[in-house]
C-alpha cells in the first residue's frame, strides 16, 4: 500500500503499518482516533471505547457494525493494552466504520 497524508494532522503515513495490527495479547483491536480541527487527542488502537449520547451510555468493541451518533457531554474512556485512557468532552460526533473509530471534538 502506499504512503498517503493524513487530513487531520498532515503527516506523511503508512497505510499498510496501520491496517496490519489487528489483535493484541489475542485480543481482537480497533483503531480509534479521537481529534478537533487543532489537536489530536488519541490515535492508537485500543480494545475498546464507552461514551454517552441521547439515549445513553454505550460502547464499541472491534468488529461493531457501521454506527454514527452524536455525542453528549461525557467522559469518553478507551480501553488499550497500556490501560485505560480518559477523555472528557463537551460533545461531538462518533463514526464507527471496519474497526476504524473516528471521534470528532468541536464540530
Amino acid at each position: 500500500m502506499t504512503d498517503r497524508q493524513d487530513a487531520s494532522t498532515g503527516q506523511i503515513v503508512d497505510g499498510q503499518a496501520a491496517a496490519e495490527v489487528t489483535e493484541i495479547s489475542g485480543r481482537p483491536v480497533m483503531h480509534i482516533k479521537v481529534y478537533s480541527p487543532y489537536q489530536v487527542f488519541f490515535d492508537e488502537v485500543g480494545f475498546s471505547i464507552s461514551a454517552e449520547n441521547d439515549t445513553g451510555p454505550f460502547d464499541i468493541l472491534p468488529h461493531h457494525h457501521n454506527f454514527v451518533t452524536l455525542l453528549d457531554a461525557c467522559e469518553l474512556i478507551i480501553q488499550t493494552a497500556q490501560g485505560e485512557q480518559r477523555i472528557r468532552i463537551s460533545g461531538g460526533l462518533m463514526h464507527v466504520k471496519a474497526d476504524n473509530v473516528i471521534v470528532f471534538l468541536n464540530v
